[in-house]
């Protein structure tokens, strides 16, 4: 037998799936582990003890298994010195202020504006997107109108349905519109134009409208098409009763002035200069009209032309009959007299007509045709993305004006509508604004390229295709150059990457070598300089409670994974959001609230440094009572671990654990403490909450001896000589090393493990600080 030392230098890889437990051949064998709960991997490639959970505040909603989310927090950065934490739940929104040393309780709000119920439904929390510009965090979905949650003073928020720049007259709404009918189907207006407070019918010429509920006084009330804007060529029409499926009245409400009045008409103002064609001798005009949808026969009055081609202005406008349609662009009317001459002319003509069009089309956004799914702000435009009825189509608005959606003539600075048609439907579920933007969507990874020293405009705009794997909805975060997504399925974890020498975007796995820690995530974070390092971390909840923690350093080709675990089943992480360096999360814990009944609540609180416990509530006692931030956290009689400070920022010393006590605070209303008096006179601080397990389980020590690896050998481990830094409890294989002061330095431990797969197996007996760089074992083969 011979004694051989094995060293693990690194844990730089984290943890690895079990299946990895016979690559001993692979760096990553050397320097990850089989199991890191609880513990940080740092960038120098060692381990420490989490952060503890500080409590905030107790939020009120009692946690429910069965639902995915309760509440969804959010983060909202005005400027450095005033951050919030918003979060969502099933009609509510909650606000909370976020200070260097606190965290303040603002508001409950149930109520928009205008008094009505807010859209918010606890079945579809964990599917909202969100977007933030100066002052207003928007908030999407396809089941609602885009909310916009809007920070009006220092400690106040409202929230506000999104809408539409309009006209100065109200009568154009800058928003997006299609024709969601085939191409071929009309729709023809019983008049061309109405009185101020009149009403005209349409009829399309196949079942369009929506006819939901029953039909009563010759209307559907319920109809979703109730209050919906269609286009009939430039002018606006607003729908207030539908009577069948191809029929609905409404006002038009787009508004002109014909040199006396003002007037309600179906007009167009034909988009080019001089559009009518004269030829010498002929008295029929040729007509440019883009896109005019009509046919021949159609009674159409021309207005505003000025005489052409010999041919004087009362012999060109007035009422005209169509004669010919010689392409979609282009017919021909009969004028009142011959032309003398051959020209392009007449000016800025407008035509107005009652007659059956195929130049129709609806509001994008509506109860009946969804809302936008995903949100983001891409190069000075607010950028909406994905519809029930329109699922792979984006809208970005004018530059610079966030709710004008007018495309215009095309301009450079015009709204932008754009369709991923690659060939399937692309169902956009997220916009992630980086290099380019970036596209997620149910099948698939797009982008709209950002072209070199060129903005995206209309005349430039595209979609291209990348890569094929879909996204689960759990937001896209941005981490070391890549945007990590969750894979439809939740189980793979991939970095949508682009690469120089492919010039394209790459998704390739990221969590392929642990991928038995994902289990279902429902939220994401990442948290740049968190637990007291200078990293960058991702974080993944998982719908058991868990949550996993990312690390990638792409420079020095390192990238680890570890888990977060509350070491027991009593409470779990339910949803996380980071603020700079500050991670924070709701937790449930089942705690008694203030009518004394025992429940699953969600508590808010946020990893912080020098805390060493979850739940915890660090402090001097109050004539020898601590007393837990959040009143009704615990149960009466439950334990709570203690931990003693001599003095503030003294080193921490584990007391043990200590039963809650209740007592009436007046008026019956009930709340919890821990009685600490037995130990205030040697220490003037406490911490109380409850501790977790920390456990790193190395990979089965291996050696390639003389004659080869000893894999599958049964061979012993004697020791192991741990390097630590400021460690106060630590364990190996069962045997404890407490020492009475933080140690650093070299640690020889002896132990025994015999088998085929000896390892390491380092634990906490008391809930104190330990960091471990690595450490040698000493194997017997």
């Amino acid at each position: 037998m011979q004694k051989v030392r094995v060293p693990v230098n690194s844990f730089q890889f984290g943890e690895v799936s079990p299946s990895t437990l016979m690559r001993t051949d692979t760096p990553i064998y050397q320097s990850s582990a089989q199991r890191i709960e609880n513990m940080i991997v740092r960038a120098e490639g060692g381990a420490k003890r989490r952060l503890g959970l500080k409590a905030l505040d107790h939020v009120e909603i009692e946690y429910d298994s069965t639902k995915r989310m309760q509440m969804k927090l959010f983060h909202f950065i005005f400027d450095d010195d005033e951050r919030y934490i918003i979060g969502i739940s099933d009609l509510t929104v909650t606000t909370w202020r976020v200070t260097d040393s606190d965290v303040i309780f603002l508001q409950t709000i149930t109520q928009d504006v205008d008094t009505n119920a807010l859209p918010f439904d606890v079945d579809y929390l964990h599917e909202y997107t969100h977007s933030q510009y100066g002052d207003v965090l928007f908030i999407c979905h396809p089941l609602f109108v885009p909310r916009m949650i809007i920070r009006t003073s220092l400690t106040t928020f409202t929230v506000d349905s999104f809408s539409f720049d309009q006209s100065l007259d109200g009568g154009h709404i800058f928003q997006p519109y299609a024709k969601f009918a085939a191409s071929n189907v009309t729709l023809t207006p019983s008049a061309a134009s109405h009185a101020a407070a009149g009403t005209i019918t349409v009829t399309i010429s196949s079942d369009y409208f929506d006819t939901t509920g029953t039909q009563t006084g010759g209307d559907y009330l319920s109809s979703l098409h109730v209050g919906t804007v269609l286009t009939i060529g430039d002018s606006e029409f607003q729908i207030s009763s539908v009577q069948s499926a191809t029929q609905a009245t409404g006002s038009i409400i787009t508004t002109y002035y014909d040199g006396t009045a003002t007037v309600y008409e179906i007009r167009t103002r034909l988009s080019i200069l001089n559009p009518l064609r004269t030829r010498e001798g002929v008295d029929e005009i040729e007509v440019t009209h883009l896109g005019h949808g009509l046919d021949v026969g159609a009674s159409i009055t021309v207005s505003s032309a000025s005489a052409t081609g010999g041919i004087i202005a009362s012999n060109i406008n007035g009422a005209r009959t169509i004669k010919e349609v010689i392409d979609e662009n282009t017919y021909v009317i009969e004028g009142a007299a011959a032309a003398t001459d051959s020209e392009d002319g007449g000016g800025l003509v407008y035509i107005t007509s009652a007659a059956a069009t195929l130049d129709w089309s609806e509001q994008s956004f509506s109860a009946k045709r969804g809302y936008p799914a995903g949100v983001t702000f891409h190069e000075n435009r607010l950028v909406f993305g994905g519809t029930l009825a329109q699922p792979d189509t984006m809208w970005s608005s004018k530059l610079g004006q966030y709710f004008n959606f007018d495309i215009g003539t095309g301009a450079d600075n015009d709204a932008i509508t754009i369709t991923a048609a690659t060939g399937e439907v692309n169902e956009i579920r997220y916009l992630k604004s980086a290099r380019d933007l970036q596209i997620f969507t149910a099948s698939s990874e797009l982008y709209t390229p950002t072209f070199l020293n060129q903005v995206i405009t209309p005349t430039n705009a595209q979609v291209r295709q990348q890569t094929p794997y879909g996204i689960t909805f759990v937001e896209p975060q941005s981490i070391d150059g890549a945007t990590l997504f969750v894979q439809t399925g939740g189980k793979v974890i991939r970095e949508y990457l682009y690469t120089d020498a492919e010039e394209a975007y790459t998704s390739t796995a990221v969590s392929t070598i642990a991928s038995h820690l994902l289990d279902d995530p429902i939220d994401s974070a990442v948290v740049h300089g968190a637990f007291g390092e200078a990293e960058s971390y991702a974080v993944f909840v998982m719908n058991d409670g868990d949550a996993i923690l990312f690390g990638s350093n792409r420079a020095e080709k390192r990238a680890g994974w570890t888990r977060l675990t509350s070491g027991s089943d009593t409470y779990g992480i339910h949803s996380c959001v980071a603020i700079d360096d500050r991670l924070f999360c709701l937790a449930w814990e089942h705690c008694t609230n203030a009518s004394d009944v025992d429940k699953d609540w969600l508590v808010l609180c946020e990893f912080t440094q020098d805390y060493l416990l979850d739940f915890s509530t660090y402090g001097e006692d109050t004539a020898g009572y601590m007393y837990p931030t959040v009143t009704q956290l615990f149960q009466d009689t439950e334990l709570l671990d203690v931990i003693g400070y001599t003095s503030e920022g003294a080193e921490p010393v584990y007391i043990g654990q200590l039963p809650v006590a209740s007592y009436d605070t007046g008026g019956s209303v009930y709340a919890t403490r821990v009685d600490v008096s037995a130990y205030t006179s040697t220490y003037t601080h406490f911490e109380i909450g409850k501790s977790f397990d920390v456990l790193l389980t190395g990979n089965p020590v291996d050696v390639n001896t003389g004659v080869g690896f000893v894999t599958g050998h049964k061979r012993s481990i004697s020791a192991a000589i741990l390097d630590l830094i400021a460690a106060r409890s630590v364990a190996v294989n069962g045997t404890a090393y407490n020492p009475a002061a933080a140690y650093s330095g070299k640690k020889e431990i002896f132990i025994f493990g015999y088998g085929r797969d000896p390892q390491v197996v380092i634990t906490q007996p008391q809930p104190l600080p330990l960091q471990i760089n690595g450490y040698v074992a000493e194997l017997i083969v």
